[in-house]
């Protein structure tokens, strides 16, 4: 399998997918997901770009997170996958957790970054608009579907919630943590590279004005709302979101 081996790190898993000569992308999941939270966008994106996943420390198959953990330390794991691969700008493409990940990333080295996607997130802890609504409490998953999504869909919310239960909650814990004591909303004005602000209309669990604050606040950023998407917008409209992903990076394609 392959890893990202550092001294005092815990190791990284990742997968690669598409041609290598194609313009790198690498994905940034969300709050205790891993690779599979991409599995219905890695073959349309993959048809036109080189696709880089990885699991965040704590999470899926990389190492454990046994230490506090701190925003700056997510972005130093997701340059180290680029390195890895000897990678030297990517496009950026951070969902829910993983878009805070990518403001960080796009903050503090610019330079790495081609484009940057930040899709259903917020612009941190003191200046998140609060979620809309709650899923019933005797099933909290759907929380990140459209109620019509998951009424649709039954099977495919089925599917999510078997791979969801191999998440370690540990690791899920530690991204918490770091994500309260982040905040870049003052820092926004600052963010130099092509940016996407990406959300669906029906996100119950990351308010969809939040995409409008940061679409607001960071310098010619567009913004794009998905009509009827949850939270799991890449999971409901796979095939719409990852069209409006390869408009953007066309138009970035050479940063």
């Amino acid at each position: 399998m392959p890893y990202v081996e550092r001294a005092g790190a815990p190791r990284l898993y990742y997968e690669v997918a598409g041609d290598p000569r194609r313009p790198p992308i690498v994905l940034v999941e969300g709050l205790g997901g891993d690779v599979t939270g991409w599995r219905r966008n890695v073959p349309h994106l993959a048809a036109e770009l080189f696709v880089v996943a990885y699991d965040h420390r704590g999470c899926g198959r990389s190492g454990p997170a046994d230490e506090p953990t701190t925003m700056t330390m997510y972005v130093d794991d997701l340059l180290a996958v680029l390195d890895e691969l000897g990678i030297r700008r990517a496009h950026a493409y951070g969902q829910s957790f993983g878009g805070a990940v990518v403001i960080e990333l796009a903050l503090a080295h610019p330079d790495r970054i081609g484009s940057a996607i930040l899709a259903a997130t917020h612009p941190g802890s003191r200046h998140t608009v609060p979620a809309p609504g709650r899923a019933p409490k005797d099933k909290p998953w759907l929380q990140r579907y459209s109620p019509a999504f998951a009424d649709a869909h039954p099977d495919l919310v089925r599917k999510d919630r078997e791979l969801e239960g191999r998440r370690s909650r540990p690791g899920e814990r530690r991204q918490w943590d770091a994500m309260r004591a982040w905040d870049a909303y003052d820092r926004l004005g600052a963010v130099t590279v092509p940016v996407l602000v990406l959300h669906g209309s029906q996100d119950r669990l990351v308010h969809p004005d939040n995409a409008r604050l940061l679409a607001d606040a960071i310098p010619g950023a567009e913004l794009a709302i998905l009509d009827g998407a949850g939270h799991a917008y890449h999971l409901e409209q796979p095939e719409r979101a990852d069209d409006v992903v390869l408009d953007f990076v066309r138009r970035h394609r050479d940063r």
